[in-house]
């Protein structure tokens, strides 16, 4: 703390500077608090509507399955908005009681595992060696894979008999404070629901099966509630992605439906991943309610450099402006093999001829370093993309527009420039199929969960199955490391959390007593 001025010593400049100091200074709080009320306000009003659609009467247009699913991404939705108003309620109103309904007991004939905290020193500070006295019990759910276990925290109680001094080791911090689930069982809710698409409801079940029944609701405000807690880790991971200079991007729709609304409409989760060839594996889901290009820009921000795409407009107004259209051969390749499919066309064979060599020429190279890979497409590739393109020219005068012929050849060409730009650098990829691949549990997801229920939903999956989605990259266990980034995030500091980003996790060994 600053040392009070003496103000009789101080000249009229000053006392004028600092009084304009200080006006500075309570603006800028009034500020910060106008903005803090008006989110708690914006906030409070969406978890309003979200309790009167979930308890108005259900929409006929919703079959029971529907609306299990509807009901549980409502409630995760709730529980992540109270996440973010904890986070902004002054402590003053978090210190006011809550009532809390009364949990029921876990099920003694669950196996137990007992872990003692005990003080790291039982001295007492005036001498005196402090005798324990009792302990605190309190229980966690935890689970594996087909049994529930639950974890007996005992924290012993230790007092110093001269001066009465009590001693306990303080609570272990937890994603949900006060919550009976550990991080390995919102790990396995998070993992079966995001990588193995298992809505809540069907876990529901299957809990059930292995010997105890957690409402779908509870579930979902776990969901909810570990969505906020991750979302740092998302955005740390987004900044790292950022940092490289060529990149994948690629979208999909899914369907959202907005509660209150008795039909879905089309939204878009895009993603934004390095290529194969880079040291960075990692892959940023972001959920959008359209496909309108702005979405794209909003996530690439000032990033400038190389972005492998197909030919969707939404991402021409970056071109030129620091950013680099590389063209996906994919694409193009998928326009001959179609025409070929269905007439045996035999210009198209021999366009799909030219390609595959060009693809062969990338299986070689795949796992040489860029300036080697650069030398050989230079010697071997770039002869075989120049012979194409005139192949291409000369043909295309001898098909009549508006042919199949002459679509597939007029897509090509008029991409040229682009889809042979990555024969001027090694570290480019010939196509955009390795984010067409990161996007594939998106599609596995839409014949399971079938919607979105709102776009606070939709933004909650994208930003746990990014973590997912890149551990696996990794080729880390999604289980092992929510588990253990779960167990570690609440009391990792803000500096480094991008020790638990999955390009840089190694699993922390912690100790059962």
């Amino acid at each position: 703390m600053s040392q009070r001025p003496d103000l009789d010593q101080l000249s009229a400049d000053q006392l004028r500077a600092l009084v304009t100091d200080l006006f500075d200074r309570v603006e800028n709080k009034d500020r910060a608090l106008v903005h803090r009320d008006a989110v708690i306000e914006k906030l409070t009003h969406e978890v309003a509507i979200l309790k009167r659609h979930k308890f108005a009467r259900r929409s006929e247009q919703l079959d029971a399955v529907q609306g299990r699913l509807l009901d549980e991404l409502i409630d995760s939705d709730i529980a992540a908005i109270e996440a973010e108003l904890a986070q902004l309620t002054p402590t003053e109103t978090l210190a006011k009681p809550k009532a809390q309904p009364k949990r029921a007991s876990l099920p003694p004939e669950l196996p137990r595992t007992l872990i003692h905290h005990e003080p790291e020193n039982t001295q007492c500070r005036c001498g005196c060696q402090l005798k324990r006295i009792g302990e605190d019990v309190s229980e966690k759910l935890d689970y594996v894979p087909g049994e529930f276990t639950v974890e007996r925290h005992i924290r012993g109680k230790w007092a110093c008999a001269q001066c009465e001094t009590l001693t306990q080791a303080p609570v272990p911090p937890q994603v949900i404070n006060k919550g009976i689930p550990t991080a390995g069982l919102l790990a396995q809710v998070l993992v079966a629901k995001y990588a193995d698409h298992l809505p809540l409801y069907r876990q529901e079940r299957i809990f059930g099966r292995a010997g105890l029944a957690i409402p779908r609701s509870t579930l979902a405000e776990w969901v909810g509630a570990c969505g906020v807690q991750l979302q740092p880790l998302v955005d740390a991971l987004r900044n790292a992605l950022l940092e490289h200079t060529v990149l994948h991007a690629d979208e999909t729709p899914v369907s959202m439906l907005a509660p209150g609304k008795k039909k879905t409409h089309r939204a878009y989760v895009w993603a934004y991943c390095t290529t194969p060839f880079s040291d960075l594996k990692a892959v940023v889901y972001d959920f959008a309610p359209t496909r309108a290009g702005e979405h794209a820009r909003t996530f690439l921000g000032d990033w400038q450099g190389k972005l492998v795409c197909d030919d969707y407009s939404g991402y021409k107004a970056g071109f030129g402006n620091g950013i680099t259209e590389i063209g996906c051969l994919a694409h193009a390749r998928r326009k001959f093999y179609d025409l070929h499919q269905a007439n045996q066309s035999q210009i198209a064979a021999q366009a799909l001829e030219y390609i595959g060599q060009l693809y062969q020429i990338e299986r070689e190279t795949k796992d040489l370093p860029p300036d080697q890979r650069q030398r050989i497409r230079d010697e071997k590739a770039r002869p075989i993309a120049d012979a194409l393109h005139q192949w291409m020219l000369a043909h295309r005068q001898k098909v009549p527009d508006g042919s199949g012929t002459a679509r597939a050849m007029d897509y090509s060409l008029k991409r040229w420039v682009a889809l042979t730009r990555y024969l001027d650098d090694g570290a480019v990829p010939i196509d955009n199929n390795w984010v067409e691949n990161q996007i594939r549990p998106w599609a596995l997801g839409r014949s399971n969960w079938l919607f979105a229920g709102s776009l606070r939903s939709g933004q909650r999956a994208a930003a746990v199955m990014t973590l997912i989605q890149s551990a696996k990259l990794n080729g880390h266990d999604p289980y092992a490391y929510l588990k253990d980034v779960l167990t570690r995030l609440p009391t990792q500091k803000n500096n480094a959390i991008g020790e638990l980003l999955p390009h840089n996790w190694t699993p922390a060994i912690v100790s059962k007593v």
